[in-house]
């Protein structure tokens, strides 16, 4: 029989391999490497050429937006036949995000003149162009029940729009640094990438709630499964925090720091997407990494009409891939 030095050395013989367990009986989480392949791999049932560059989509009720450069637009497009139905120039270029609410599609401008450009739906014309300006590139932009969202500088002004009126009705101070707006279940989250964290202010009195700790320089967000998922672009994590408690559930590592990116929940999943990464899925029921494509491409993305709609941001292309590629079944 071996002494005890000897069964000590088996032991840790036997731990090295992947399948050891903690003495809490815990699996060790894979690393997203491990669950890496080819973002060529998957085959978009339809691929649109947009601009220059394309970024920030948006899904509607009948519609898919995007915008893009060279020139300056969002273009609108039908999902039922894959085609560019309505292309409208503004007046630079679209920095923080798209919103729709109240008949409108809300574009934040950065340029010469910054502004808030309203599109009617109807139309498919600029309604109304706001004298108000997002705080930067890389922001973001939300609606409500009765407001439009944006943060307007880098001290930490949340405005409140009233869409009426086109005209900020209260202006609510948040932590420095926060750019990055969502309305979800009364309440409109804002990431704080300076103090990385998530905040919470009450849609009804733009009253702030609390600010939650999450990521490092969280900037993008999506809601879904009950919770608020903020991509973070300091260290590459998605955090998830609980909606109705606002506590912090889980950080996971996805490996996809920098600037860019984009996330959304669809499909029961959440999708990440940066430059050379161009899509992640994160398994809402483990809060790990289920499948990463890497590759080129990535950087902004919605999921609607059975797709997740993927822009090539410096290919100014936009793409659509059907959930049945990237579900459970097919990356089994």
């Amino acid at each position: 029989m071996p002494n005890s030095r000897a069964r000590l050395l088996v032991l840790l013989t036997l731990c090295a391999v992947p399948a050891c367990k903690s003495p809490q009986g815990n699996a060790r989480k894979p690393d997203a490497k491990q669950v890496q392949v080819p973002f060529a791999s998957l085959k978009p049932s339809a691929t649109l050429k947009v601009g220059g560059t394309a970024d920030w989509v948006l899904i509607t009720e009948n519609a898919v937006w995007v915008a893009g450069t060279t020139p300056f637009a969002i273009l609108r497009i039908d999902p039922a036949t894959n085609k560019i139905v309505a292309t409208v120039k503004i007046t630079g270029e679209a920095c923080s995000g798209l919103a729709s609410g109240f008949g409108s599609i809300w574009v934040p401008v950065c340029g010469a003149k910054p502004a808030l450009v309203r599109v009617d739906e109807t139309t498919n014309a600029i309604s109304a162009t706001l004298a108000v300006a997002p705080a930067g590139p890389e922001g973001g932009i939300t609606t409500s029940n009765d407001s439009v969202w944006m943060v307007s500088n880098a001290q930490g002004t949340l405005d409140r729009i009233d869409p009426t009126a086109n005209r900020v009705r209260q202006k609510i101070s948040i932590p420095p640094g926060s750019y990055n707006p969502l309305f979800d279940n009364g309440i409109v989250w804002v990431t704080g990438f300076e103090s990385s964290v998530l905040t919470a202010v009450d849609a009804t009195t733009g009253k702030v709630l609390e600010s939650v700790p999450v990521g490092s320089k969280p900037r993008f967000l999506t809601a879904g499964g009950g919770s608020i998922w903020t991509l973070n672009q300091g260290d590459g994590t998605v955090s998830r925090v609980d909606e109705k408690t606002r506590k912090l559930i889980a950080t996971i590592p996805v490996g996809i720091p920098g600037e860019g990116g984009d996330i959304d929940f669809g499909a029961g999943g959440v999708w990440p997407t940066v430059f050379k990464v161009p899509l992640t899925r994160i398994d809402v029921a483990t809060n790990t990494v289920a499948r990463q494509w890497i590759g080129n491409g990535g950087d902004s993305l919605r999921c609607g009409f059975a797709s997740i709609w993927i822009t090539d941001y410096k290919q100014g292309l936009l793409s659509r891939i059907p959930f049945d590629q990237v579900s459970d079944r097919s990356t089994r």
